[in-house]
């Protein structure tokens, strides 16, 4: 078998490359790997070589064209994939002058909240909610309540995340007064 195998390598791999080359445009790389997984996949199953349909050399050349076909296709799904990723982080990241702007903001309020001795708990949820944070399970974590079912869970945190809000409001009234 291993002579076998070997003749089967040196008798149609050169004539697989040239055809992948000229015909399809194929670089030296994407030639050779094409071409042998058809040889591997022969060798490992010859009984789909029907030698009364077609020569060897042509079902193993038409193998690595197919080869070539979705190793490009595949290619392009992935670069597709990609880009369609690339779009969506862009889209949800903020810049990162904004990022420290909204950072400084949200530093700033704690503190003024702080002074007015609001709950811990009540802070870690405006704080997420100022760093942009909009998962009903992680703005649950501060408030002790991520045991709840989803359904209590989601209304609860509303609740919360509007009086929060509410009280956020009030504090940016009673600032403007302050200044004018």
């Amino acid at each position: 078998m291993p002579v076998a195998n070997t003749e089967v390598f040196e008798r149609f791999m050169p004539f697989v490359l040239t055809t992948l080359r000229l015909e399809m445009g194929c670089k030296e790389e994407e030639a050779t790997d094409c071409a042998l997984r058809a040889v591997f996949d022969y060798l490992e199953q010859p009984e789909r070589y029907d030698r009364h349909q077609s020569l060897l050399r042509s079902f193993l050349t038409l193998a690595a064209r197919r080869n070539v076909l979705d190793s490009r296709r595949s290619e392009k799904a992935r670069i597709v994939r990609e880009q369609k990723f690339a779009d969506v982080v862009e889209l949800r990241a903020r810049p990162p002058n904004e990022e420290m702007e909204a950072a400084v903001e949200t530093a700033l309020a704690l503190k003024k909240l702080e002074r007015r001795k609001m709950k811990p708990r009540d802070l870690g949820l405006l704080e997420l909610i100022l760093q942009g944070e909009s998962s009903t399970l992680t703005l649950a974590r501060p408030l002790g309540l991520e045991e709840l079912p989803e359904r209590e869970l989601k209304r609860e945190v509303k609740q919360n995340r509007d009086r929060v809000l509410k009280q956020l409001r009030r504090l940016g009234k009673e600032d403007s007064h302050d200044e004018s």
